[in-house]
């Protein structure tokens, strides 16, 4: 078989995931290309129609998470608890959703840091799909505490009645373990240097991978903190998609080296 694979969202044409999904097939030993393809929220149910003609699978990126999620005719209960899909596969004539954003962070981390969210105390900067499947992974894994810091308070609030160990950023008191920024460039506002509780034991990480490294995590680097950009992230969240496409353990690290 050979694999049809692609990348959807807008905007597209700064996306890597192409070339590790052909890293990931050579890995496979598969037969395959990868392609970026341009969809905007209002053309999200093209999807529908493309999956199974054009394409096999196809990793999803904003803005079209929630609504391909709502196109799925099978999800994986990551993605139901996140109400996000990241991975779409077509199998038996049917589209199949599953999320590894949060999974792939905490991979990440734990590759390069040893790092484990098992009683771990996370701070999680902002509310959009990559926080929460950040936050629905580290509850998962056993995590004492996530706080979410955000300005959409409905959002907060919502996480922290989903989950009994998510709190709002009120509660901060204690050393943090990890602290994540989700925020996107354009959308951030001056704020402290650090948060009360980051410490030089605290793992910084900001999703962000396209425009270097950034400010807030330049901060933290400064100070002596142990910290990772989006890079590993992307990585390893695409070898999990790749493993749940192709039932192959594909390794992030490996997957990291391509890029």
């Amino acid at each position: 078989m050979r694999w049809r694979l692609g990348v959807v969202g807008s905007p597209i044409a700064h996306s890597l995931s192409p070339q590790l999904h052909e890293a990931a097939l050579r890995l496979c030993g598969l037969d395959g290309a990868s392609e970026r393809w341009e969809v905007t929220e209002h053309e999200a149910n093209l999807l529908r129609s493309a999956m199974g003609s054009r394409f096999d699978a196809l990793s999803v990126t904003m803005p079209l998470k929630e609504r391909a999620l709502e196109l799925c005719d099978d999800v994986d209960a990551v993605a139901q608890r996140i109400g996000a899909v990241n991975s779409l596969v077509w199998r038996e004539g049917r589209i199949m959703g599953t999320n590894t954003d949060g999974r792939g962070l905490l991979a990440a981390i734990g590759h390069e840091f040893g790092w484990s969210a098992d009683g771990a105390h996370v701070v999680v900067l902002g509310t959009g799909g990559a926080a929460k499947s950040i936050v629905d992974a580290c509850v998962e894994a056993g995590s004492a505490s996530v706080s979410v810091h955000g300005r959409n308070e409905a959002a907060v609030a919502a996480l922290r009645e989903k989950y009994d160990r998510v709190r709002d950023e009120a509660v901060v008191y204690r050393p943090i373990d990890l602290i994540v920024n989700t925020v996107p460039t354009s959308g951030r506002t001056p704020t402290a240097d650090t948060l009360n509780g980051v410490t030089v034991d605290t793992v910084a990480v900001d999703v962000t991978y396209d425009t270097g490294r950034s400010a807030w995590l330049g901060t933290h680097a400064a100070l002596g903190y142990r910290t990772q950009d989006g890079m590993p992230m992307l990585a390893h969240q695409a070898a999990l998609q790749a493993s749940w496409w192709w039932g192959i353990p594909v390794d992030g690290a490996r997957l990291l080296e391509a890029l």
